[in-house]
């Protein structure tokens, strides 16, 4: 009666989690190139390597490397009362059972592929912390952490034939359903924090269908529809080993596969394993990015490498943070946060316009430069002028000069944020029928000169020591609106090029409001 109580429950389940589920059943019924498609018969055939090469979990880091380094051990196999003594010693809410299919894949990971093992140690101290974290929270075994062991060998960015992505393999759809965000810039699968908490939500969604751990990693591995076909086929058992075979054959191999992983990371010593050396920083932090980020711009300005940039951040597909209509995370080392909360306006601006080319932060074509034009005239009327920039120059001033829309000369020529530089050479489309409105810039008044870009500044004084004592530096304060040419032009015989040596500053567009600068009176 009880048996039968428990089935009525879980066909309960499976009635309200349907449309999940049969999501779910193409997670991994199709996914028979990365995981466990062989033989119950031959594959722990010590003599039979064609299987045994199929039985491997770790398919994801194979190669000949590997391969020829474990040849130099000798295998270590012990006794079946040793391995049962062992895993009665681990404390788990599974049912680690033992028998000859677990055998051979403990003898698998221990001997033919220990360097693997090794590899997957190493990487274990970067992502375990993580899954524990997540896997407590959510109230959930943490052995389940060995979970992405036979899944992906930890692997964040690897991809199945069928398209099974990322620690966890999260096929599209079920991703889908668990809130990961996949487009052409981001896939949350490969996003190691995103994907375990997806993780641990799904695991948590089977085990209250199943109420047993081993049916709901089966579950995760073929689908809950599968699972539960195989209980009815076997008049209703719930017990793995009893439906064993009305599973798939992937699933056949996925749980004894789960046991000996779990087995392997906590005897490995025994076996002469050791950690291998992860080139991943252990200790990192994360950065809020509120607007578009290039990876190259954060590793030209901060000095890191960009494959470390691509590590810590395997969710974005073409190193790009697209943080145009909601925020994004960007993870670094420890010791570059303060670096980069320092210098964040000189990353986001370096070589922006190669980058992108607009406003809203649009890719630019890989030919765009920082000089290239419109090379269309906007009408009939319209004549190009090409100009060179000189020292003083700006956007608003060149525009009035012309009569054309500060907006046009920026779009014409590919300038962001209104930043020129001198000797740049810009192109500008001016009416055939108007002449220039040209005007000696040297003999206007600091106040019309900010006049004319759109500014009602009053001109500050400088005091009449400061302005005749060549041996002593004066501190100025930015406010808002001010940039290098304003600046210098309140001090006789400074240039914006002369406050930018001095202050050790190469980006013109970097001025904060409250920013002290140093200058030296002439």
């Amino acid at each position: 009666m009880r048996i039968f109580s428990i089935f009525i429950l879980s066909l309960i389940y499976q009635i309200t989690y349907s449309q999940i589920a049969e999501k779910h059943d193409s997670l991994f019924i199709n996914n028979n190139d990365s995981l466990y498609e062989y033989s119950d018969s031959t594959i722990y055939n010590e003599n039979d390597s064609l299987e045994a090469e199929n039985a491997d979990s770790l398919l994801l880091l194979e190669n000949e490397k590997f391969k020829e380094a474990e040849k130099k051990f000798e295998k270590i196999i012990l006794s079946d009362s040793a391995y049962i003594a062992q895993l009665e010693n681990l404390v788990s809410v599974f049912d680690l059972t033992y028998n000859e299919k677990v055998k051979g894949f403990i003898n698998l990971y221990a001997n033919r592929r220990r360097n693997q093992v090794g590899n997957m140690l190493g990487l274990s101290e970067h992502y375990f912390p993580l899954f524990e974290e997540h896997l407590d929270k959510y109230n959930l075994p943490l052995e389940l952490r060995n979970l992405p062991i036979i899944e992906s060998a930890l692997n964040t960015k690897a991809k199945s034939k069928s398209g099974a992505v990322g620690l966890w393999q999260f096929m599209y759809a079920t991703g889908k359903i668990y809130g990961l965000e996949i487009n052409s810039y981001v896939d949350e699968r490969m996003d190691p924090v995103k994907s375990t908490i997806a993780a641990s939500n799904f695991l948590k969604d089977l085990y209250k269908i199943y109420g047993d751990w081993t049916l709901a990693i089966a579950a995760y591995n073929c689908g809950a529809g599968n699972v539960n076909k195989a209980i009815r086929r076997s008049g209703g058992k719930r017990n793995f080993w009893e439906i064993y075979y009305k599973l798939p054959k992937e699933t056949r191999g996925y749980v004894p596969a789960f046991i000996a992983a779990n087995y392997i990371m906590n005897y490995y010593k025994n076996y002469n394993i050791t950690p291998k050396k992860i080139d991943l920083p252990l200790k990192t932090d994360t950065i809020l990015i509120n607007e578009f980020l290039h990876f190259q711009q954060v590793s030209e300005v901060l000095n890191i490498p960009i494959e470390t940039l691509r590590d810590l951040n395997p969710q974005y597909k073409i190193d790009i943070i697209p943080a145009k209509i909601k925020s994004y995370t960007l993870k670094l080392p420890v010791e570059y946060i303060d670096q980069f909360i320092y210098l964040q306006d000189s990353i986001f601006n370096y070589k922006d316009s190669i980058f992108f080319n607009d406003k809203n932060r649009t890719i630019a074509p890989s030919s765009t430069n920082e000089n290239s034009v419109y090379t269309n005239a906007p009408s009939k009327n319209m004549v190009a002028i090409n100009y060179t920039v000189k020292q003083g120059d700006n956007v608003g001033l060149i525009s009035n000069w012309y009569n054309v829309n500060t907006s046009d000369l920026t779009n014409w020529n590919n300038i962001h944020k209104n930043r020129i530089r001198d000797g740049q050479k810009i192109v500008i489309y001016k009416n055939k029928n108007v002449a220039p409105n040209f005007i000696n810039i040297n003999k206007m008044s600091f106040a019309a000169k900010q006049k004319m870009i759109g500014k009602d500044v009053a001109e500050p004084k400088t005091t009449t020591k400061a302005s005749t004592n060549s041996n002593k530096y004066v501190y100025y304060t930015v406010k808002n609106g001010d940039n290098f040419w304003s600046i210098a032009k309140r001090y006789d015989g400074i240039s914006g090029t002369d406050i930018m040596k001095l202050n050790k500053i190469t980006d013109e567009g970097s001025l904060k409001i409250g920013q002290k600068l140093k200058i030296k009176l002439k």
